[in-house]
């Protein structure tokens, strides 16, 4: 009989289909921006959100929406569906309790730690540290569910 999968698999599972689910999205709202005047609106969503347009974050973004072109939109959208694409996928693995998207989950959120730490390195934040503390979490379930499939199986009672 096979052993039930463990719910962390399945609440990681969730999580990778929730964020390629959120990055489609915003691969169709980058689509939905073709053929249309991108610096208008974002200077309209940065009024309307009271931002001043020459600070920090505000001035990045309208600095980004004044050099986005309708191929650059386009590129930006399929990225967005590859990446979303292999989140669906690991989502998948997960979930059926696949070895290679045990694997896929630990080496791709791996890859995220060093950048994860430089950012702290230039400035601590509760988000930043919720996001690292989170990405080890999964990565360490992830080696440790690798490491339980190497471990030999317990005897059966009473067979020898």
């Amino acid at each position: 009989m096979e052993s039930p999968l463990p719910r962390g698999l399945r609440a990681i599972a969730a999580m990778e289909a929730f964020k390629g689910a959120l990055v489609l999205l915003a691969g169709f709202g980058l689509l939905a921006l073709v053929h249309r005047d991108a610096q208008a609106l974002a200077e309209a969503l940065v009024g309307h959100l009271h931002l001043n347009p020459a600070r920090g974050t505000p001035r990045i973004f309208l600095a980004l929406a004044a050099d986005l072109t309708d191929q650059r939109l386009w590129g930006l959208a399929s990225l967005a569906s590859a990446y979303a694409g292999l989140r669906f996928t690991e989502a998948y693995g997960l979930w059926r309790g696949r070895a290679w998207a045990e694997w896929l989950g630990a080496v791709s959120g791996a890859i995220y730690v060093p950048i994860e730490v430089y950012e702290l390195v230039h400035g601590v934040s509760s988000l930043k540290l919720v996001t690292l503390a989170a990405n080890l979490i999964v990565v360490a379930y992830l080696v440790w569910a690798l490491l339980q499939r190497r471990r030999p199986a317990a005897p059966m009672a009473g067979i020898r």
